[in-house]
């Protein structure tokens, strides 16, 4: 069925009219299962007066709650929900209605139904679900249950509530006495806590002042008895107080701590200096005792000078590495210039005597003395060096010739031996055993053979001193003993241990040797010895399966980097022509991750696979930098791209979008080399930002001229919203203006322009109806303007019907001077020509039928309804213009004037007829020109 249809078939209580809605619904009984339906179907009404009668006729007090939201401001809704929910009407049990007031959020509500409710319970449950003091105040003061006003008074808690309660609170003098009460305990309270403040604000003044101080003994003595104080204190602190607190504590801790953490340094600035010092000390001792050794030796030989060769290499490496560390202080600056300047002369006389050496030796075999003492003399060796011993045959050889005086070599020698005696002297006091023990073997056999009294005094010397070098070798033993009974029983505890591990019995038992070693043969003893090796022969037995599988893991090691060196080699030999750089240092970093996994490896072998990875270190880098290069001018490349793209004429979003492109290009590529990189991105992304800020221009001009169709709309629609058409007429206008809105499309999406056109098009359809109830007034008037030449035509036609009229005076003048609409103009001469015309025998039922058709259509237009009796006629009409609608759309107007021109060409008319109808078509045009259309 048509929905027209199903309109005009539907009930009463489904009537669009709300005021027919409403007569209905006072008519439906809810006991009535059907009916009851239709009340619950009311109660989703879009017509507020109408769902409340439902609900209350369905007595639906969780429906009332439910849809009281929507409805707050209505006076009868709150009023018909405080009376059931306070027990006043309605049949809701109590429990329903105090589960629906646990629900409801309304103040005023709440009060309403805690001052009236018939319950206790729900009073009091109300009551909870008020928030605010002055409704609380209220409930305390003026409540009629004094359980309520106590709960209420209990409530209230601030200073200002409290005062106003005790003011009006005049009929319950419990709750007088509760807000005095808590009141008093309020001030008390305050008092207590401005103090407990004051106290804080105190400490936070000593603590800040204490924070700004610098450190000194007690500085942290102090801050821990401030912060005692503080956690003594009962009240909280303010968010302010804690974060001055914290933060005036986090800077005395950072005053402790940097005190900590530049005496910590000082002190292993200071171990530093200490170690390095000594280290450094012991570095000059060796040198120094080596280049003594040298000179109070028997004998110079090739593997003295290439130790000494080898230690100055390794002092030289050390020295620097130590003074980078810690600067050396001045006089062991200048002990160190001494040794080096003795390394030199000791290294230069040796190399002189290696230039002669086989000159002397060939001179000394042909005996030939005077070659020999030129090329001593060319030697230039120096006096306090010992000397190799192929020159001091050379030399004993040219004291025994026959041509030297005796006289002239006494004289050295005895000073010679005088400067040894005090070398030997000095090493004593320095307790160098060893050098002095070296000298003293030399020196004896050559002092004790000289002969006459001057060389009495130097054997005495060498006695005495010979004297103290028994005595240093005895104290030398008399500490060694114990020292090496230590280290015995050390090395046999350490060899009874089996629960070391083997890292660890390892390392001490090296540093056990190395302690032994140092010992020399100070309190040498056979069985400590014996003892000493028995011990280490067991740890090394124990460590042998340890150092196997030390071994093994070097042989690993080693395979393993041979392996990384060969997978390398490969990899280089053969290196992608697209091999990317960052891949490539990926496999470095790997490479050298996995070298430094692999250690150790043996150590004959280490310096060679050492070179090995060197080399193929560099290699790798070779090729990381020519693709790192490759990969530079690929960029490059992208730039000029990029850049070739600003003077390109395509539609700036292709060029954008080639931009996008060249940037997925640009993250495929590898790094350019470190330095190259940072600058090739930058040129890069400024171009690219250049060509997006075009974009954004662009966009923001688009932006612009939306905003400008935006404001020209807004400037139409408040414009046609100022215009009211006073005339029918005035239809130009409004195509103007929907002309002028038509231009501006299409307009941006976005919510404002989707408000401006809805607001445009209900104004546009605001003043299409205005205009075309300005057309019906205007036909209406026109008809009221034509009752005149009504008459005179009712008057023809009641001469015509009584047979008076001739074809002389039939027609009737249009009266007035303006011009009749065409419709009008028509309809008069239809009826001209009618009345001339013969009457058929029906006329009167014919004209009645007519005449109820054009009232009943009249009605449709002006009421929407129509009387019971004219049912089918307004079915009929309806039919006929939904069917003229669908061939050709109709406006009220031409339809109002269709209808009175039908009026007019309708007669010849009865006056009887005319005046039993005219009453109600003046209503129903009266009532047409000030109803809008539905």
């Amino acid at each position: 069925m048509h929905g027209l249809l199903r309109r005009l078939f539907a009930p009463r209580w489904q009537h669009p009219n709300p005021e027919v809605r409403r007569q209905a619904l006072h008519r439906l009984d809810p006991d009535h299962a059907e009916q009851r339906k239709a009340l619950t179907a009311l109660a989703r009404d879009s017509d507020s007066a109408i769902q409340l009668a439902a609900l209350l006729a369905l007595d639906d007090l969780e429906g009332l709650v439910v849809a009281y939201p929507a409805h707050q401001d209505a006076p009868d809704w709150h009023e018909a929900l405080r009376q059931r929910l306070s027990g006043r009407q309605g049949q809701t049990g109590l429990g329903q209605r105090e589960a629906l007031v646990a629900r409801i959020d309304d103040a005023r509500l709440l009060n309403a139904v805690a001052l009236e409710g018939d319950n206790l319970n729900l009073r009091l449950t109300a009551l909870d679900r008020l928030a605010d003091e002055q409704d609380l105040i209220e409930q305390a003061c003026h409540n009629g249950v004094a359980a309520v006003r106590h709960q209420a008074a209990d409530r209230v808690a601030s200073e200002a509530g409290l005062k106003q309660l005790l003011k009006q609170a005049r009929r319950d003098r419990q709750v007088t006495r509760m807000a005095r009460e808590r009141l008093q305990a309020l001030r008390a309270d305050a008092e207590w806590e401005e103090a407990q403040q004051q106290q804080r604000e105190t400490l936070l003044q000593q603590l800040e002042r204490h924070a700004q101080s610098t450190w000194e003994p007690l500085y942290g003595g102090r801050l821990r008895h401030l912060q005692r104080e503080w956690e003594q204190l009962g009240q909280s602190p303010s968010q302010e107080q804690e974060a001055r607190y914290h933060q005036a504590v986090l800077t005395c801790r950072k005053t402790l701590h940097d005190h900590e953490t530049q005496e910590q340094a000082r002190q292993e600035q200071e171990q530093q200096r200490e170690a390095t010092d000594l280290t450094r000390d012991q570095l000059l001792e060796g040198l120094e005792e080596t280049l003594e050794g040298l000179r109070l030796g028997n004998a110079l030989t090739a593997q003295d000078i290439d130790s000494l060769r080898a230690q100055r290499q390794l002092l030289g490496q050390r020295w620097q590495h130590l003074s980078d560390v810690h600067p050396p202080s001045e006089a062991t600056r200048q002990r160190y210039t001494r040794a080096l300047k003795d390394y030199d002369a000791c290294i230069e006389a040796w190399q002189r005597w290696q230039g002669v050496s086989a000159d002397v030796e060939q001179a000394l075999a042909d005996g030939d003395h005077a070659r020999l003492a030129t090329l001593l003399d060319a030697c230039r060796w120096p006096d306090r060096l010992t000397m190799p011993a192929l020159a001091r045959q050379a030399q004993e050889a040219l004291a025994t010739a026959p041509d030297t005086a005796p006289a002239q070599h006494d004289a050295p020698s005895l000073s010679a031996y005088q400067a040894e005696l005090d070398s030997f002297e000095q090493l004593l006091e320095r307790g160098a055993f060893k050098s002095a023990s070296r000298l003293h073997q030399r020196l004896k056999p050559g002092i004790e053979a000289l002969q006459g009294t001057e060389a009495r005094p130097l054997k005495a010397r060498l006695k005495h001193l010979g004297a103290q070098l028994a005595e240093l070798r005895d104290w030398r033993g008399f500490v060694a003993g114990p020292k090496r009974e230590q280290l015995c029983d050390a090395i046999e505890a350490l060899a009874n241990d089996g629960y070391m591990e083997e890292a660890a019995l390892d390392r001490h038992h090296r540093q056990l040797v190395k302690e032994w070693k140092s010992l020399g043969d100070a309190a040498a003893n056979r069985d400590l010895s014996a003892r000493f090796r028995a011990a280490s022969d067991r740890i090394h037995e124990r460590l042998a399966p340890w150092r196997e599988r030390l071994t093994q893991e070097r042989t690993a090691n080693l395979h393993a980097r041979e392996a990384l060196c060969e997978q390398l080699e490969t990899l280089l030999d053969q290196p992608a022509a697209d091999a990317d750089p960052d891949m490539l240092r990926e496999i470095r970093d790997k490479a050298r991750q996995q070298w430094r996994h692999h250690s150790p490896v043996p150590r004959d072998q280490a310096e060679a696979i050492g070179r090995r990875f060197g080399r193929i270190r560099h290699r790798l880098q070779t090729l990381i930098d020519a693709r790192a290069e490759h990969m530079a001018d690929q960029k490059k490349a992208l730039i000029a791209d990029v850049q070739a793209l600003h003077q390109d004429e395509r539609p700036l979003a292709q060029r954008i979008e080639h931009a996008k492109q060249l940037q997925q290009q640009w993250r495929q590529l590898g790094r350019a080399p470190k330095g190259e990189e940072q600058t090739l991105w930058k040129t890069f992304r400024h171009e690219c930002d250049q060509l997006f800020a075009l974009r954004d221009a662009h966009k923001q001009e688009q932006r612009a001229q939306q905003q400008q169709q935006l404001d020209a709309l807004q400037t139409l629609i408040d414009e046609m919203d100022s215009w009211q058409p006073q005339d029918a007429s005035e239809h130009a206008t409004l195509d103007a203006f929907v002309n002028q809105a038509t231009r501006l499309e299409p307009l941006p999406r976005n919510r404002r322009s989707d408000g401006m056109q809805r607001r445009l098009s209900g104004i546009i359809r605001a003043r299409r109806e205005r205009l075309n109830r300005l057309e019906v007034a205007s036909a209406v008037t026109t008809w009221q303007q034509l009752m005149p030449l009504m008459e005179a035509h009712l008057a023809a036609d009641e001469r015509r019907l009584v047979g008076e009229a001739t074809d002389d005076v039939d027609a009737v003048a249009v009266l007035g001077e303006q011009p009749l609409p065409a419709a009008f103009t028509d309809a008069h001469h239809q009826r001209n020509q009618r009345r001339r015309e013969a009457l058929p025998e029906s006329l009167e039922a014919t004209l009645q039928d007519q005449l109820a058709r054009l009232r009943v259509h009249l009605s449709l237009l002006a009421m929407g309804r129509v009387r019971q009796h004219d049912e089918p006629l307004r079915l009929a009409i309806q039919v006929e213009r939904l069917n003229d609608g669908l061939q050709q759309e109709r406006s009220r107007a031409q339809e109002v004037t269709d209808v009175l021109a039908g009026l007019v060409a309708l007669g010849p008319m009865p006056r009887t007829l005319w005046v039993q109808e005219v009453n109600e078509l003046d209503e129903l045009l009266t009532r047409l020109a000030r109803t809008p259309p539905p």
